[in-house]
């Protein structure tokens, strides 16, 4: 297997996809030192399209011609998500570094593939649950497993959207083929689950939910079976319980993704649309915690790279997250950096949600395996 060198080089990205997240990508690798090298699309010319519009230095003819591109040392996924577990795969095996876009895969099956498949060949596979990058999901993080809690006897998320109230769009996601089983758990759930997880180092270990499809067609009428809305309930392997809700149907709602973590000792809340301070209660009063290096936990301050009071938010939150795969790929090991091992635990945990609400019943979500196990 031949594998890119990067170590004394830039390392070269190559695209998969031209949307919006491509946007975000472009920005990042930029920001982490890196070259957008090119990028396939779903065609020649949406490639050129995409290609002038975010800088790269070329247009591909094909997926297949970018991964035959020796110059390519890591390769980034986002396109629909029915394409990740193959694109992640072909990635692979020749030899590239991966950077796929949530949902992983849109099977467990192939989403513990991919976690096989890049450990035996010795790459990095990541996927963006970027919002554990924010430097005050970091804190939260710290300070539970600092124990300042107590133990954790709760957890509560939700991450609402307004989009398909809001806008008349339609595109990949009305397809199920595209989507996979879970079309708004599978999106933007997979964020929220990870982010519970991360912060309250908790493993989700069994769920209940009910989910709704609101409008049974898309804007341009076709047929949709896959959810609007999911509220879950989850228990967790440390004893705790808690909620979970996600809606693409919240009116004023744009990104509103927020965990809160309650223990015997004390209480936090972070909110993704106010990335800069953490909401923090305990038995002698309560307060807001801001971003401010001189009082925070290493790993926080580590992310905080502007001054407090000048605002760190979501493109902030990417470029640490590529930063730190383009880092891992030279061989250091960051502590947030989540891998394809991540990426498959919120697969399995999408797969419960879709599996309880079609039974009404508790269903354990996959046990988290080693490596060695996949």
């Amino acid at each position: 297997m031949w594998v890119a060198d990067i170590r004394s080089s830039s390392l070269k990205a190559g695209m998969i996809g031209g949307g919006f997240i491509a946007g975000v990508h472009a920005r990042a690798v930029r920001a982490a030192g890196g070259v957008l090298h090119g990028i396939a699309s779903s065609g020649p010319d949406r490639a050129r399209r995409a290609a002038k519009a975010l800088g790269a230095e070329r247009a591909y003819a094909s997926v297949d011609e970018m991964l035959e591109d020796r110059a390519v040392g890591i390769v980034h996924i986002c396109s629909p998500h029915g394409t990740h577990a193959r694109y992640a795969r072909a990635a692979l095996e020749a030899g590239k570094h991966v950077i796929c876009e949530k949902p992983l895969a849109v099977t467990p099956s192939d989403a513990a593939d991919l976690v096989a498949t890049a450990a035996e060949r010795g790459l990095v596979a990541t996927v963006p649950f970027v919002y554990r990058y924010h430097p005050m999901a970091v804190e939260a993080r710290a300070r539970v497993a600092s124990g300042s809690l107590g133990r954790v006897v709760s957890v509560r998320g939700a991450y609402l959207q307004e989009w398909r109230l809001a806008y008349d769009e339609d595109g990949w996601w009305t397809d199920p083929a595209a989507t996979g089983p879970s079309r708004a758990f599978g999106d933007i759930g997979s964020h929220l689950g990870d982010l519970v997880s991360f912060v309250s180092g908790e493993r989700i270990t069994r769920v209940v939910a009910t989910t709704r499809t609101v409008h049974g067609r898309g804007p341009a009428g076709t047929p949709l079976t896959t959810e609007d809305v999911a509220a879950v309930t989850v228990e967790t392997a440390g004893g705790a319980i808690g909620t979970l809700m996600v809606s693409q149907m919240a009116l004023g709602r744009k990104n509103h993704l927020f965990v809160e973590v309650s223990g015997l000792e004390a209480n936090l809340l972070f909110e993704q649309e106010s990335p800069n301070t953490l909401w923090y209660a305990d038995r002698t009063d309560q307060r807001t915690v801001p971003r401010d290096t001189r009082h925070l936990s290493p790993e926080a301050a580590r992310l905080s790279v502007l001054p407090g009071g000048h605002p760190m938010g979501y493109q902030d939150a990417f470029n640490a997250f590529v930063s730190d795969t383009y880092a891992a790929v030279r061989g250091a090991e960051p502590a947030e950096l989540p891998t394809f091992r991540d990426g498959l635990e919120m697969v399995r945990l999408t797969q419960a949600v879709v599996d309880s609400a079609a039974s009404g019943a508790w269903v354990e979500v996959g046990t988290a395996h080693t490596l060695q196990e996949v």
